[in-house]
């Protein structure tokens, strides 16, 4: 009998994630290994201490002990999930809760004060190593980091490219007049000597 083995799969945003092996043809699913750290759907390094992802499952908990985090922005109005919630208290990582409704086109309501106070969380460098997610760390996440790329002087059609890479199909032309139109002003006395 012959294995083939696959590269290993993110499976969705469950509260498990699996690593999947072809056996003779059957996929076989199992649980990733103690030693295996794999980071959350969509993570990146936004900036040094900044980073983005979709809701962390228990299986990168592993991953985020690595680095080192002081705090998380949680972008989504349900309350932070239980076991994400005990893992962030066991590693004294403090919870920074900004409620944004997901939202489909046509109608989208983006609070723009609320990325605001968001922003000032992050732009605060005692708060980082940080991690910015929502569920699945297109939309609400790709707006504050595109609301961030704009205090860092981003041209637009560079903050656009970023977005379209972790919303991919799912863009929304919502999202990206709202960055567009987002006003930093406000913000600038945050950002002069963080970004």
């Amino acid at each position: 009998m012959r294995l083939l083995e696959a590269s290993p799969k993110q499976r969705g945003q469950e509260t498990e994630q699996k690593d999947a092996v072809v056996v003779a043809g059957i996929e076989a699913v199992c649980e990733p290994s103690p030693q295996l750290m794999m980071p959350p759907l969509n993570f990146a390094m936004v900036d040094d201490g900044i980073f983005r992802s979709g809701l962390p499952a228990a299986a990168n908990f592993r991953f985020l002990l690595s680095l080192s985090l002081r705090s998380i922005v949680y972008l989504c109005p349900e309350p932070y999930p239980e076991e994400n919630a005990r893992f962030l208290g066991r590693a004294g990582i403090k919870l920074h809760h900004f409620g944004i409704q997901g939202q489909k086109e046509p109608v989208v309501n983006i609070p723009e004060e609320t990325i605001r106070e968001a922003l000032k969380v992050i732009l605060d460098v005692r708060n980082h190593p940080l991690l910015i997610h929502c569920k699945r760390g297109k939309h609400r996440t790709g707006c504050v980091v595109g609301c961030l790329r704009k205090l860092q002087k981003w041209r637009l059609s560079s903050v656009f490219d970023e977005y379209h890479h972790f919303a991919a199909a799912k863009a929304r032309k919502t999202d990206q007049r709202f960055m567009e139109l987002f006003d930093t002003s406000s913000l600038l006395q945050f950002s002069a000597s963080q970004c």
